[in-house]
């Protein structure tokens, strides 16, 4: 996991619903055997959330002080509800699927890699058992075959940083997928359920289960998901 970032994001102003989002990244990290620097670049899919919806009791009237939202809700008990956000993600179908798209690009690209290292290797200690034994017929043929290795060499960096970031870029794009769809359902889910705060399980030291809505959050997003064309 990365260090925690705080995003606070109010909504549009005329809107009656402030929205801020805290986001705490969980990695799922699955690292690839192997020497080479994609071996050990990020793996699985992971995501993280804590969101905290807000939704006032209504918006301040036109020319009225913005403070009257906050003075609103004193005093008023406040509807409150927290989600466990890791149980989400290792039982969302659309987390589960992704990962396993992932894990395949993943082989396919260490794969890939892996055969242009080996035969690169091969070459190699070609290269070096013609030298020692004097093999070249020319000192300037040794040289030529030794930069062509070098060059071979480079192209296989070159792709080795080209699918890790790849591999970035997917877990990036993955990541913000989860994130926006569990936003979505919330936001519908609260439509009728009108809480004040929903808040992440995981920042919450001592909780009351009756509030805790892990288990219909989780339930809802899966049939959703099943209900979409695949």
């Amino acid at each position: 996991m990365k260090n925690k970032k705080v995003l606070i994001c109010p909504l549009a102003l005329n809107r009656k619903n402030y929205l801020c989002a805290i986001e705490d990244q969980i990695k799922y990290v699955e690292i690839m055997k192997g020497s080479s620097t994609i071996v050990s670049i990020v793996a699985l899919v992971a995501v993280a959330v804590l969101y905290v919806l807000h939704f006032t009791a209504k918006s301040p009237e036109e020319g009225e002080p913005a403070e009257k939202e906050a003075f609103i809700s004193e005093g008023s008990s406040l509807k409150i509800a927290y989600v466990k956000a890791d149980s989400i993600i290792l039982n969302y179908d659309l987390a589960q699927d992704l990962h396993d798209e992932f894990t395949q690009r993943q082989e396919a690209y260490n794969s890939e890699f892996g055969t242009k290292r080996q035969s690169f290797e091969r070459e190699a200690a070609a290269f070096q058992e013609k030298l020692q034994r004097g093999g070249f017929l020319t000192e300037q043929r040794a040289i030529q075959e030794r930069d062509r290795l070098v060059g071979k060499e480079q192209e296989i960096l070159q792709l080795d940083q080209e699918l890790s970031g790849r591999l970035a870029e997917l877990q990036a794009a993955n990541n913000q997928q989860i994130l926006d769809s569990l936003l979505g359902f919330l936001e519908e889910y609260n439509k009728d359920k009108k809480y004040d705060y929903i808040f992440n399980g995981a920042e919450i030291l001592v909780g009351n289960e009756a509030h805790n809505i892990t288990a219909a959050v989780l339930k809802g997003l899966n049939e959703r998901y099943a209900q979409k064309p695949k």
